[in-house]
């Protein structure tokens, strides 16, 4: 009999805690969870005080069966799952199929994957925790629940195939509620009015910025105006100490936000690689609301700072975590080992720990020390003033390591400069070149993965655990898609006051361009419209937040999960059943976008079948015309004339050969047809605006293509059937009218006759 099984979730942990362990302790994984609530049917006795039905999935039954073989040998389990409530409720699946007692069973936790940890989880077991268990177990109920009475209404009232989800619900909410603010947006243009001044007998220069902003190019080239000859003399000059503090070490939202602001990484590749680093034992658990570190962390960090950059740089000091209800309430994710600043691993793996390192190190150094500099500058021509701010950096403190990004990327410029001139009230200014610049407001920025994550995490909705699976979710469900845009130019009027002289000018600038920006689909916005007419407390995000609280309270063993479950369902269901009851009207489901003037019919934008369409209606027993929208584009925000260049396709190019060329939309995109050959458009290529010149440009690179295709590669005289041809998917055997493909490294030109015949005969038929 052996003497200790010890059971985790994954092979890569299972092979890290071996090493710390000895001969004493087999160390198996269970692949996660090993059993679910069942699929067949609903999975929960609604009658039975919502009791679940559990199953062993079809792939985990030989894991099962194995753990269940090595636990019967075993003097002693210890259940080694992950420390959140996931983790336990793994934990307690695993002693209900193994037929361990849950209140004799070891259960043990790290928050590291280091000896030191492991080895003192090994002397203070405990047993599985029922209250974390009851928490997730009713999050699981709650969520199928939802799942599964809401999708079929969505079938029947909106379009078949839909599905809805709790969480998920609400973070399309948030997306559709920012897309129509983007709707509704006007961007407005005003005038930004920029002065350069010069101080002293040096002539020191510096800007400084007006305020105030003019509506009107009128309004500004009057300013202009009255600033010719004007003196100018500082009327306040304010010098003040300041510092800037570090970020707290890293929970798994803040992780999220900066990976992607910092490393572009999405949401579920963050936690995809911190898994794999945490897996590895190189950093703590990477499921954590909590900014806390260990008292033995805050030592290492202390040590490594003195290293680095010497005692005056280091700064021990505990952060205090703000978020309400914090699940795990732990550590910080912060390296294992913080003497280690560097990893072996894939590039990805590097990149994520020394952005966590960095972090965690800076946490720990002194505040930045820095002079702000406030002037202002009054003229005698008008009671506007200039400000101009100055910040100088007297000692780095952190920012010696790291810097903590911003989701602002369309900053407005700032008026900031380094250090300015000593000034005092009174001095006279000698003024330069005072610019006003034409700008236009902006609309509110489109969430990506972070600031989404961000705002989830503001409004209490979600844990860390749920995040990175929710906004999958609804990008996989097509709720959601993540696009790139292009930016456009437009022309911005400028005036120049230099001495006395206005000079008119333009100058273009480059606006709207966004990078993995979230945008709701149509059907995404079509399924949060009837969610919010039929479903409303369900995904109003104080209700779903102070489900998280519910959810709390039964990890605290405040209240049962049956009477929270309970609770929620009775409104619930009656919701349900009501929406059913309710007729839509499809009809309000189209958007009418005005009429034809070719034809004088009603254009309107819709669903369709296959997806999101324009149409244009036709008289009875006449079949109207279709055009699917284009990527990017919404039925709510479409335009009639956006609409009807839609139906431009297929366009017809002119002849080549004696062959119309004719570009169109096909199932599997756009393309070039001539004859009854079709050649696909690049990437780059819009069919709308293809040109007759780049259409056949495509049609010589695919009659290119095809010709090299037919092309045999090799021959053979003894035996002319057989022949090796260049295919789409690399070189392939024909013989006797049949396909064989080459095996993996063959080349082609160096088969011989009896190897060719050797991979026919072996083939499978």
């Amino acid at each position: 009999m052996q003497e200790n099984l010890v059971i985790v979730e994954s092979p890569a942990k299972a092979k890290t805690i071996e090493r710390f362990l000895g001969k004493d302790y087999t160390v198996k994984s269970s692949f996660g969870h090993i059993r679910d609530l069942s699929k067949k049917d609903l999975g929960i006795r609604i009658d039975e005080g919502f009791s679940p039905v559990y199953e062993i999935p079809a792939d985990k039954k030989k894991v099962v069966e194995e753990l269940a073989r090595l636990a019967r040998q075993a003097r002693t389990v210890w259940l080694a799952s992950d420390e959140d409530r996931e983790g336990e409720a793994i934990a307690w699946h695993l002693t209900e199929v193994l037929g361990l007692p849950v209140d004799q069973t070891r259960r043990i936790v790290f928050h590291e994957i280091t000896k030191r940890a492991i080895l003192e989880a090994i002397e203070h077991p405990r047993t599985v925790d029922m209250n974390l268990v009851n928490a997730q177990q009713a999050r699981r109920i709650l969520d199928r629940l939802v799942g599964f009475e809401l999708s079929p209404v969505l079938w029947k009232k909106v379009r078949p195939s839909l599905s809805a989800g709790r969480v998920q619900s609400v973070a399309v909410r948030l997306l559709v509620e920012r897309e129509r603010e983007i709707i509704a947006f006007r961007s407005a243009p005003y005038f930004r009015v920029v002065g350069q001044f010069r101080a002293g007998e040096e002539g020191i220069s510096f800007r400084a910025e007006l305020p105030t902003r003019f509506a009107t190019a009128d309004e500004a080239e009057s300013f202009l105006e009255g600033c010719r000859g004007a003196a100018f003399t500082v009327a306040k000059s304010e010098e003040k100490p300041a510092q800037r503090h570090p970020a707290p070490p890293f929970t798994t939202s803040t992780l999220q936000q900066e990976a992607g602001r910092k490393l572009g990484m999405s949401v579920s590749q963050t936690m995809s690689v911190a898994q794999h680093l945490y897996e590895q034992g190189l950093i703590t658990y990477m499921r954590t609301d909590s900014v806390n570190l260990s008292q033995q962390a805050l030592a290492q960090c202390k040590e490594e700072v003195t290293r680095l950059f010497g005692a005056e740089y280091a700064r021990p000091f505990n952060y205090k975590t703000k978020t309400k209800g914090a699940q795990e309430a732990h550590e910080a994710i912060r390296p294992s080992y913080i003497e280690r600043q560097t990893i072996d691993g894939t590039p990805a793996e590097k990149r994520l720990y020394d952005l966590i390192w960095k972090r965690t190190v800076a946490s720990q150094m002194v505040p930045a020390e820095i002079d702000r500099t406030t002037v202002v500058i009054e003229s005698d021509a008008s009671p506007l003033q200039f400000v101009a701010t100055g910040e100088v950096i007297c000692f780095d403190g952190f920012l010696r390591l790291y810097s903590e990004s911003t989701d602002d990327d369309n900053a407005a410029e700032s008026g900031t400069e380094g250090r300015l001139p000593k000034l005092q009230a009174g001095d006279r200014l000698e003024a330069g070149a005072i610019t006003a610049t034409e700008r236009f407001t902006q609309a509110p920025a489109r969430y990506n993965e972070a600031s989404l994550v961000k705002r989830l995490e503001e409004l209490g909705i979600g844990r860390p655990s749920t995040y990175a699976p929710t906004i999958t979710t609804i990008i996989h469900r097509g709720y959601v898609v993540k696009q790139n845009r292009d930016g456009e130019k437009r022309i911005c009027r400028q005036f120049v006051l230099e001495g006395d002289r206005i000079t008119r000018g333009e100058l273009t600038e480059s606006f709207g361009r966004e990078k993995n920006r979230l945008q709701p689909t149509d059907i995404g916005m079509l399924v949060n419209d009837f969610l919010e007419a039929q479903f409303k407390p369900i995904i109003d995000y104080n209700f779903t937040a102070n489900v998280e609280k519910e959810f709390d309270r039964i990890a605290r063993g405040e209240i049962t999960w049956e009477s929270m479950i309970s609770s929620f369902y009775a409104p619930f269901h009656e919701m349900v059943d009501k929406a059913i009851d309710t007729q839509t009207d499809r009809k309000a489901q189209a958007r009418i976008l005005g009429t034809d003037p070719a034809t004088g019919r009603i254009v309107k934008a819709r669903i369709g079948r296959y997806g999101p369409m324009v149409e244009i209606e036709a008289p009875e027993g006449e079949k109207p015309r279709y055009a699917s929208l284009r990527k990017g584009q919404l039925i709510e925000s479409i335009t009639l004339d956006e609409a009807l260049t839609l139906f431009t396709l297929p366009r017809r190019l002119g002849e080549l050969d004696g062959e119309e060329l004719v570009v169109g939309l096909g199932r599997y995109g756009a393309y070039v047809r001539y004859g009854k050959s079709f050649a696909s458009l690049a990437r780059h290529d819009d069919p709308y605006t293809l040109t007759y010149e780049r259409a056949v440009e495509l049609v010589h690179e695919h009659r290119a293509a095809a010709a090299a295709a037919h092309t045999p590669l090799r021959t053979f005289d003894e035996e002319p059937d057989l022949i090796i041809r260049n295919g789409r998917y690399g070189p392939y055997i024909v013989f006797k009218g049949k396909n064989y493909r080459l095996p993996k490294g063959s080349k082609p030109e160096e088969l011989t006759l009896e190897e060719c015949r050797r991979i026919v005969a072996s083939s499978k038929k």
